[in-house]
This record gives C-alpha cells, structure tokens and sequence, in this order.
C-alpha cells in the first residue's frame, strides 16, 4: 500500500512539474513571438539603433518643450522595450537618410526642420499653417479639401504617421501636431495601440492618420479620438490652394 502511494504521490509530482515547465515555455514562446513582432513594426531588431528627432521650444532659449520630453520619455519605453537604443537629435541638425535607421520625429514643421521636410516629401498631401499673426486659421492642417482648424485647449489636431522606403528601409514615424500636448497624445496612442495599428496596417505598412485630443484643457493628452485614415489623401500631391505661408 506504501508503495502504490508513493508511486502515486510521484506521479502526481512528475505531472505537476511537466505542467509548470511547459506553462513556463508557452509564456516564453507568446512573450518572444510578441517581442518580434513589435520589433519588426518599430524597424527595432535587438541592439540597433534609432534616433529621436526633437523640435527646439520657440518661446524659450531653445530648449526642448515640456510636453516634447513626455512624448520622447512614452517612445522611450517602447524602445528599451524592443532591445534598442536610441540618440536624440535636433530637427535643425539631423542629416541622416531617410530609411538608414528607424526614426521617431516629434514636432510641428516651424519648430522641427526635419519635419518641414518629411511634410514636404513624404506627406505632399498635407500643409499646415504657419502664419504667426492670430487668426481661425493659424496651426490649421489642411489634408485635400479638408480643413482642420486649432481650438487652444479644445480641438487639436496631430498626425500620426509610419512611412517606409520599401520594405527594406527603416521606418519613420512622425507626431506633429497644432500644439506639443498632442505631440505627446499621439506618442502614448502609438505606444498604446501599436499592436492593432500592425494587424490594421501590416508590420512594414505605411499609414498616417488624423488624431484629435479632447480638451486637453481640462484632460491633458488623454482623450484622443480618431478622426479618420487620411494616408492615401495625405501621400497623394494635391494643387496648391493654400497661401504662402502653409508648408
């Protein structure tokens, strides 16, 4: 009888042990599988590097904006995550190719010379309003016929974007917006959503899409809404309809 409960005793040990290490091994499998993953959305395998492209404060002495420095803190972690590192650059001194290394660029086109650039060549069908006098316009995107005005405090506007240069190429994803806060809202959306972008998109997908933060008056940039997918407008030239001073 000691013996029959001891083999049965050993049994139920040699079972539960071969259950923990195959629970161990499935977590580790998924928790691997969803590492690759992100990593390949982001361009980010283990120990690149990629670059942090940041705008200069235009109300300071040049320094990089309060809510700029939460965006890059919300990439930050994404990057640490997938096993990278990171360099961070100003929009006025960045001369890199575009495609080289994955890049994160965070600003509007004033600020951020780097960004003015990539406007202008990869999202030839966006401008934004740079008048500097007040108006309803100023800071207003303009996306086809579309026009997207700023409400300080409000309705703000920010562009969220993934290009790539082919399949090979790095990509570039792009946070401008009408104000910082924004910038720093659709740097939390993409580390918060990034996983349903990639099934929407595809890993090495182009998207580029038109947030709005609610109120961030009241709220901060934690409620963002959707206003539409405008990648194909965005990407497409539109005739210039705007004034001089829309880049």
């Amino acid at each position: 009888m000691d013996e029959d409960l001891r083999t049965l005793l050993i049994a139920v040990v040699a079972t539960a042990v071969a259950a923990m290490a195959l629970g161990w091994f499935a977590r580790s499998y998924f928790s691997e599988r969803s590492l690759r993953r992100l990593q390949e959305f982001f361009g980010l395998p283990d120990n690149s590097e990629c670059v942090l492209v940041v705008s200069r404060d235009t109300g300071t002495d040049g320094s990089v904006a309060r809510n700029d420095v939460f965006a890059l803190l919300e990439l930050s972690a994404v990057i640490k995550y997938c096993r990278a590192k990171a360099q961070v650059i100003s929009g006025e001194s960045a001369q890199q190719s575009f495609g080289e290394r994955t890049e994160f660029c965070v600003g509007g086109p004033v600020a951020n010379r780097r960004m003015a650039a990539h406007l202008h060549s990869l999202l030839p069908g966006v401008s934004v309003n740079t008048d500097a006098d007040p108006g309803p316009d100023r800071g207003a995107f303009v996306i086809g016929s579309e026009r997207y005005r700023l409400v300080n405090g409000s309705e703000e506007h920010v562009l969220l974007a993934r290009l790539t240069a082919g399949q090979q190429g790095r990509p570039v994803f792009l946070a401008c917006g009408q104000r910082s806060i924004t910038q720093q809202a659709a740097a939390r959306y993409l580390a918060k959503h990034h996983t349903r972008l990639a099934r929407k998109h595809g890993s090495h997908g182009n998207f580029c899409l038109l947030l709005k933060v609610v109120n961030s008056q009241a709220y901060g940039p934690d409620v963002v809404e959707l206003v539409k997918d405008v990648t194909r407008t965005a990407t497409t030239p539109q005739p210039k309809l705007t004034t001089s001073k829309d880049i």
